[in-house]
């Protein structure tokens, strides 16, 4: 007799257990519920626990934290007919739980197929140069074109990033033919730079060195190095120059 009482005591606090979690949802701070009455919407609730009536209610748990979405890669031609693959990443969370699952079917799809689109778009109107060159640019106005679609949807965009643009083999060793050029090229004009200067400088030497007053230094210096290496007792007749006498 104490036996089957224990168990239906124990059958009963199953029974109230099983009736608790079907009258009370937990809603986690994360998160933020819409309840839902014969199938229509009818309120909104905040985190916490909440009474719920199951047999005409239905609650959708809608998280509003900031989520990570991969657009996947895409082929893009670009503004000087190149083909490449971009990645790119969207930072995003829900702002309106009612417009981001009533207003619109799977808004993390639809983010992705918006975003897709766009990419295409903005990157084919681009160089291979400008693309690899202006990544923050080109996310820049991904955020602006998205940005105002999303916010409909009840989304708000936080940022949008271009993860990886990717080259064919061929592209590559072209590029790096062209940087190689260029280096060779900027390298040949340094060149010709220094070799214009040298002359220039020559040019002024020169320029100087024919004054009177350089050829008579230079005159001097002659006959210092004539007395220098002579030998034995000579007799030497220099005629003076004449820039020396004052002739001209």
């Amino acid at each position: 007799m104490n036996s089957q009482s224990h168990y239906n005591k124990a059958g009963i606090l199953r029974n109230n257990d099983d009736l608790y979690r079907k009258y009370n949802w937990v809603l986690w701070s994360r998160n933020v519920g819409l309840v839902e009455k014969f199938g229509k919407f009818y309120k909104c609730i905040d985190p916490g626990l909440v009474k719920v009536n199951p047999v005409t209610e239905d609650i959708k748990q809608v998280d509003i934290t900031i989520q990570v979405t991969n657009i996947p890669q895409q082929t893009v031609i670009t503004k000087d007919n190149v083909s490449i693959s971009i990645e790119s990443v969207l930072y995003w969370h829900i702002i309106d739980p009612y417009q981001a699952v009533y207003g619109v079917e799977e808004v993390n799809h639809a983010l992705v197929e918006r975003a897709s689109t766009c990419l295409r778009d903005v990157s084919g109107g681009r160089s291979v140069q400008e693309l690899i060159e202006n990544k923050n640019a080109i996310s820049h106005e991904l955020h602006k074109i998205i940005g105002p679609i999303a916010k409909s949807w009840g989304v708000k965009i936080e940022s949008t990033l271009i993860k990886d643009i990717t080259l064919s083999k061929q592209l590559q060793e072209s590029l790096s033919s062209a940087a190689q050029a260029k280096r060779l090229g900027e390298s040949r004009v340094i060149s010709s730079k220094a070799d214009v200067e040298a002359a220039k400088l020559m040019r002024d030497a020169a320029d100087i060195l024919n004054t009177p007053a350089a050829i008579q230094i230079r005159y001097l210096e002659t006959l210092q190095a004539i007395g220098r290496n002579s030998s034995g007792k000579k007799t030497l007749f220099v005629p003076l120059p004449s820039a020396t006498t004052g002739d001209h």
